[in-house]
């Protein structure tokens, strides 16, 4: 086979891979106008539901739902969201965590929200040999007496994965799914170009790992 043709193998089994990746966690970061400082201790008052300790953590914590979301608010009216599972879900969270601290008598204006890190979990329903990876593959790590996965770092798009003997990976590091999409492909690619793939059993210790 001449490398044109391969090349254009290559280029068919990519298109025919079926990407199994769902998003985990969306984390934003939210800025707001206010004056002075938030007062925190009357929103812990007049909210029922927040979680305020001062002694633990100096800020307050805010639970919403639909979407589901978890709000880290602090007296410089910064705040950090997490636990949704779509980015597009983020305006309309942020809305209703903005519309609960004005009920508490809190003046803020101008939420502007920021997606900083989307982690996923994914299957590349193969097998992959870490050992090897290690060898073959820049900006790997892996550490198995201390870690039982292989870190390793993507360039282009940026992103970071935790790969498992078994196929299993969680990609971090990537601010849209687009980019989490490009970043599965690539490393699908790249194992399969650098024969790092196993026979199914190797490492079955690992296969039920269940990650968060």
């Amino acid at each position: 086979m001449s490398e044109n043709e391969n090349e254009k193998e290559n280029e068919k089994d990519d298109e025919n891979f079926d990407l199994d990746f769902k998003i985990e966690n969306v984390v934003g970061t939210v800025s707001v106008d206010i004056e002075g400082r938030l007062d925190l201790v009357k929103i812990a008052k007049n909210l029922p539901d927040v979680e305020y300790n001062p002694e633990r953590f100096p800020g307050i914590i805010l639970r919403i739902d639909k979407p589901k979301a978890t709000f880290l608010i602090f007296s410089t009216g910064k705040m950090v969201i997490t636990g949704l599972r779509k980015a597009i879900e983020a305006e309309k969270a942020v809305a209703k965590a903005v519309k609960k601290i004005r009920g508490a008598g809190i003046k803020i204006a101008n939420p502007q929200v920021k997606i900083v890190n989307i982690v996923a979990s994914g299957d590349l329903h193969v097998n992959v040999d870490l050992n090897a990876a290690t060898i073959l593959m820049e900006y790997a790590m892996y550490e198995p007496e201390v870690f039982p996965g292989l870190i390793y770092r993507i360039q282009d798009p940026k992103s970071v994965f935790l790969i498992f003997s078994t196929g299993k990976i969680v990609c971090t590091g990537v601010k849209d799914e687009e980019t989490a999409k490009k970043a599965v492909l690539k490393l699908h690619k790249q194992i399969r170009e650098l024969n790092l793939t196993k026979k199914s059993g190797y490492d079955e210790e690992y296969q039920d790992l269940t990650f968060i």
